[in-house]
């Protein structure tokens, strides 16, 4: 293959600056949203939810995948391994891969956990971090058309053990439906090594695409979030829940965000600096606009909600209110037009303080 980038190794190098806070953001959000709702609605509720999440990802990105990464001709439990492994190192996830037959490989998600970062990961039940297993994992081999391969859970870091872990394994008979993912505590996967993990060639995967996979990774828990909360549980109750985690989100991580542009906080002119660094971070085209003393800004189609419903929308607006409320005190934040269509073209309006005071006068 030529010269070769090791998947897992180097992963958390590959972004740069603009693209990881964009990550971040959305990393955050995700790992936000998961929580109120196991807070306020029960884990039961969480884990349903993580299930169409990674059922919906699966669905569309896996089978693209194992062509993108050229590993779609390997038996079925090592593609689903390998996929794993390559797909998660670009996103910047720690994770491990193991062989041991062409009908069993490993995977293994050492700590850090990315989906559960810092002390969030105390308060992830097991059945919300199993969540992810059935809706990902254990329907690999349906994906592939399969219906023999499942997977087999060794141990849930939330468990209190040292990882996640477990393996793809191709048994002798078809599996019914609840049988595709298995609990084996007892069993532990063998050690790692790099050397014999796969590959990604360098030719194919130059440094500016693993940035972008980087960002589309942490995008694409929101970009699934969305509708499936809205499905599952109605525009009203999805925007408290996704919407109320992404306002929080937003108050909470901004100066973060900020310092890593190197945006200067303040007016709003710099509040529309920020969005559009990360906008155009996104892969967005994005404008600025004076209207008396606000801004309009101005976002030509985007990659997050492309295709998204109204719902969807409002509920990602939440997350740019809780940002603006950050920035400064006395900041209105409108969402003057949207259209979701590939070409659409989104408008806000950044009103300053002094218009927000004689509004109310």
């Amino acid at each position: 293959m030529g010269a070769c980038i090791l998947a897992g190794t180097e992963s958390e190098s590959w972004m740069g600056s603009d693209e990881q806070v964009v990550a971040k953001l959305y990393q955050a959000w995700f790992t936000g949203a998961i929580l109120r709702t196991i807070v306020m609605r029960g884990s039961a509720t969480a884990a349903e939810l993580l299930v169409r999440i990674f059922r919906r990802q699966r669905l569309a990105t896996f089978l693209p995948g194992l062509r993108k990464l050229g590993i779609d001709h390997l038996p079925a439990a090592v593609a689903a391994a390998q996929y794993h492994y390559l797909s998660n190192a670009l996103g910047g996830v720690r994770v491990e891969y193991m062989y041991e037959s062409d009908r069993k490989a490993w995977i293994r998600y050492p700590p850090p956990r990315w989906i559960w970062s810092g002390s969030a990961i105390c308060a992830v039940p097991s059945e919300v971090s199993a969540a992810m297993l059935r809706g990902w994992h254990a329907e690999n081999g349906v994906s592939l058309g399969n219906p023999r391969l499942g997977f087999v859970c060794t141990k849930q870091t939330v468990d209190g053990e040292d990882a996640l872990e477990g393996y793809f394994c191709e048994y002798d008979r078809t599996l019914a439906p609840e049988e595709r993912l298995r609990f084996a505590r007892g069993e532990t996967a063998p050690r790692f090594d790099p050397a014999a993990a796969p590959h990604l060639a360098a030719d194919l995967w130059p440094a500016e695409r693993r940035q972008k996979a980087a960002r589309n990774y942490a995008m694409e828990y929101i970009r699934t979030m969305l509708p499936e909360a809205v499905d599952f549980m109605g525009p009203s109750e999805a925007k408290h829940l996704m919407g109320g985690a992404g306002y929080l989100v937003g108050l909470q991580f901004y100066e973060e965000c900020r310092r890593l542009l190197g945006i200067e906080a303040g007016d709003a002119a710099s509040f529309a600096a920020f969005f559009r660094r990360m906008a155009e971070a996104q892969g967005d085209d994005v404008g600025i606009e004076r209207a008396g003393e606000d801004l309009v800004i101005v976002q030509r189609g985007s990659r997050l909600v492309r295709g998204a419903t109204p719902a969807a929308v409002d509920i990602w607006n939440e997350l740019w209110r809780g940002l603006l409320a950050a920035h400064g005190r006395g900041f209105g934040w409108t969402m003057r037009r949207f259209s979701a269509e590939a070409d659409g073209r989104f408008e806000w309006q950044v009103i300053a303080p002094r218009s927000v005071a004689a509004a109310v006068r």
